[in-house]
Order: C-alpha cells, then sequence, then structure tokens
C-alpha cells in the first residue's frame, strides 16, 4: 500500500500536468504582462483598456452588461471603474429606473484609447508570437463560441 505523502504526490503531479485552469492561468499572467508593459506608458492597464473598449463598442451600458460581455465579477468591474472614473476616462450616470448605473467613455477615454491603440498593436503581435498564430486563431473562435452560448455558463 502506498504511502499517503506518495499518493497526494501523484495526486500533485497529475494535477499539475493536466489542469487546464492552472495552464490558462499561467498563459494569462504571461500575456498580461505583455499587454500591461506596452500599455504602462498611457497609464492603463490590459484590464482597464478592456473595459474601455466595451463600454466604446457597446455605447452607453449598463454596468451588468460590461460584466457579460467580459466575464467579469461585479466587484472586479467596480474597482477598476472606480479608477477610470478617477482619470476621467469613463462616466456614471443614474440610469432611467435609478437602479442601475449607465456607463459611458468621456473624450478623454476616447482620446486614450486612440492614442494606446498602437501599444496594445504591439503587444497583440508580440502575444500571437508567444502563442503561434493558429492558437492565437483558435482562442479567438473559443472565446466566440462562449459569447454566442451567453452568460449562463458563467460561474
Amino acid at each position: 500500500m502506498p504511502r499517503q505523502d506518495e499518493s497526494i504526490q501523484a495526486t500533485a503531479r497529475l494535477i499539475a500536468q493536466e489542469c487546464i485552469a492552472g495552464r490558462l492561468r499561467m498563459l494569462t499572467r504571461a500575456v498580461t504582462k505583455m499587454y500591461n508593459q506596452a500599455l504602462r506608458p498611457h497609464g492603463l492597464t490590459v484590464s482597464q483598456m478592456n473595459i474601455l473598449v466595451a463600454v466604446s463598442y457597446l455605447g452607453q451600458v449598463k454596468q451588468q452588461d460590461v460584466c457579460d460581455a467580459l466575464y467579469l465579477e461585479k466587484s472586479t468591474l467596480s474597482r477598476d471603474l472606480a479608477r477610470m472614473r478617477a482619470q476621467g476616462w469613463i462616466t456614471a450616470v443614474p440610469g432611467d429606473d435609478r437602479r442601475a448605473t449607465m456607463l459611458s467613455v468621456t473624450a478623454a477615454g476616447q482620446q486614450l484609447l486612440e492614442t494606446a491603440f498602437p501599444a496594445w498593436r504591439q503587444a497583440q503581435e508580440a502575444a500571437k508570437v508567444l502563442l503561434g498564430e493558429a492558437e492565437a486563431t483558435a482562442i479567438g473562435r473559443i472565446t466566440q463560441g462562449m459569447r454566442g452560448r451567453g452568460t449562463s455558463d458563467r460561474t
């Protein structure tokens, strides 16, 4: 009978070798670092850039819609939004029913998005090199599939 510590080591080895979540998180940290380094001169993180893009793309939008579009938790979005509002990139106003907050991008936010675009493009190319063109394309297909299934799959 194997000792318990050997069994735990075997379990840990299996998880370390096969865990999709662990591997994706490691990859995400590496790619996020690339984007953050490229965007840092603009005072922007990739998380903030994604929010700025989502709000720009969706127009005046509820916070919950941004959470749904980006698969974000409300607390994560709120933290980034507070910083972005303080920078003057995003405005938030009460919605028609006063229960929902409506977000929109300010002129400063639009200018930032335009100014940061070349840095984003640089990071995008570096990420494609890291991942490989076929793998980057596969990631795009996977995320499109997630969006097609809606947000009910979120946990």
